[in-house]
């Protein structure tokens, strides 16, 4: 049976269609289920195997991006995303989604604690919107389930609210040491580097984190705009074999079937 993902959408949210057609691409039945129907019970998140909180700008990113959203989900759906959470069914969120889980203290949920934040994500050093593609450098050393047999990856970024920064430089060395930090930025050759290699400032030049059972990711670039060569920004020039963003889908796809 494939299985069943719930892509979030409503009120800001705008990457869902992309997400939900990447997830279906590696084998799933992908449902857009709109927040409010989760609130209202029309919807439950215990029927759904994954749950992705896609990209976009959720309640227009007032008060902060992301915010609204998780205090949304936090005093509505509290119970049933903890009980998914337990249950170890696997989340992603992206670029929006991604702050949506650090303000609500699913990431990077140190010690399975899951509602205290960490860590955020907040205004570029470049004091504006950053739309460019960039490469990562995956942690070989991660839990991380979604990026498994991924070295490097090359994907947009689309945000003004990226920089990743910790609570306090304890949170910081608990990161690098958990191996919790998933993706970095790097240069062309694989270096960490500073702007506009790392679009946001991030500390650590983090792109992406997991949490301890690496079920749970949260990835700042977008790899449901890279499911097809020609989504490339160089595919007429360059020899581009096939959509790098849809092996995070298909390694979660893969993870459900044979777990």
């Amino acid at each position: 049976m494939n299985p069943k993902v719930l892509i979030l959408y409503g009120y800001g949210i705008n990457c869902d269609n992309e997400t939900q057609y990447g997830f279906e691409l590696a084998g799933a039945i992908a449902e857009k289920v709109h927040l409010n129907q989760l609130i209202n019970g029309d919807k439950r998140l215990k029927d759904y195997q994954l749950l992705a909180i896609p990209g976009g700008f959720s309640f227009g990113d007032d008060i902060g991006a992301g915010k609204v959203l998780a205090t949304k989900i936090k005093y509505n759906l509290a119970e049933e995303f903890s009980e998914f959470i337990k249950k170890g069914k696997l989340i992603i969120g992206i670029c929006n989604g991604f702050q949506v889980l650090v303000k609500l203290g699913t990431l990077p949920g140190f010690n399975r604690n899951c509602d205290k934040q960490e860590v955020t994500l907040t205004f570029n050093d470049s004091g504006r919107f950053e739309d460019r593609w960039v490469y990562l450098k995956v942690n070989k050393k991660s839990p991380c389930i979604w990026t498994r047999g991924i070295k490097t990856i090359y994907l947009p970024v689309r945000h003004s609210e990226g920089k990743c920064v910790s609570r306090n430089s304890m949170i910081r060395e608990r990161l690098k040491e958990g191996n919790k930090i998933v993706a970095q930025y790097v240069d062309n050759k694989g270096n960490l580097a500073g702007y506009p290699w790392n679009p946001n400032g991030s500390e650590l030049n983090i792109a992406g984190i997991c949490d301890e059972t690496g079920r749970i990711f949260g990835l700042m670039p977008h790899p449901e705009a890279f499911l097809y060569p020609q989504n490339h920004p160089r595919w007429t020039r360059e020899e581009v074999k096939n959509g790098e963003g849809l092996k995070i889908f298909k390694n979660a796809i893969e993870f459900v079937r044979n777990g």
